[in-house]
């Protein structure tokens, strides 16, 4: 190795040392938390915590009816539509058919794959807690699988954050890509919020499908870093070549 190539090789081990520090910090911390929750809800130790807020959020004179006007009850439930299956399968097939159309071929196919292999997750999970669905409160949408985690907010989390990182890869502009992140995060949590308002989950379903949506959606986005250019890299290449004719 010559003395410029072990340079090169130095400053870039510099650059992402850090990143990959915060990264690695990242995963394990959301591993051990996610971890500690299942076995919290296992043992039942999250019970009292769930009940209070579930409770809170109704009118004690009739555990039916929740709190805040009438308009909040329909705003929620159109809200929590955003994270079903036929919503988020929709929007998965039509991003994916815009990359390819956009010659984003290998973003389309790990955006697909990436989600699918997300809901596969989130499905087996749910099999190995087997948690039923809160009866403290009366629902206010018909519900018929299990509870933990909430499969709205991990695959919601999962396909809107796996949608944001990886599509704001292929953005030229560094606000495009920030905002594109910071709508996949308001989504995700807003569709959470909803499920625990609408009383189909205990807040700590919904806590743990946040978190182990995030780590799918973080790791997708670090696999995308290694696999897949950004456009802007890409117009960069092709500014260079420009300039160089």
């Amino acid at each position: 190795m010559s003395e410029i190539q072990r340079r090169g090789f130095l400053a870039r081990l510099t650059a992402y040392e850090p990143l990959t520090l915060i990264t690695l910090a990242s995963v394990a911390g959301g591993l051990f938390v996610l971890q500690r929750l299942t076995s919290e809800v296992l043992e039942g130790e999250t019970f009292r915590f769930d009940e209070a807020i579930l409770l809170a959020l109704r009118q004690q004179g009739d555990l039916a009816v929740p709190i805040g006007p009438a308009w909040l009850t329909h705003a929620m439930d159109d809200i929590t539509s955003l994270g079903g299956v036929t919503v988020l399968a929709l929007l998965t097939v039509l991003i994916t058919v815009y990359l390819l159309l956009d010659r984003r071929w290998q973003i389309a196919i790990f955006v697909f794959s990436s989600v699918l292999t997300g809901w596969l997750a989130s499905t087996l999970l749910k099999i190995l807690v087997a948690r039923p669905r809160p009866d403290i409160v009366p629902h206010l949408v018909e519900v018929s699988d299990l509870s933990f985690p909430s499969g709205h907010a991990m695959v919601s989390a999962v396909t809107y954050l796996t949608l944001g990182a990886l599509v704001a890869r292929t953005q030229r502009y560094r606000s495009t890509r920030i905002f594109v992140m910071v709508a996949g995060v308001f989504l995700a949590v807003i569709i959470g919020l909803s499920r625990i308002y609408l009383g189909v989950h205990y807040p700590t379903d919904v806590f743990a499908g946040w978190c182990a949506g995030a780590l799918w959606a973080l790791g997708c986005w670090l696999i995308s870093k290694r696999l897949i250019p950004s456009r802007a890299s890409e117009d960069g290449v092709e500014t260079e070549n420009g300039d160089s004719k």
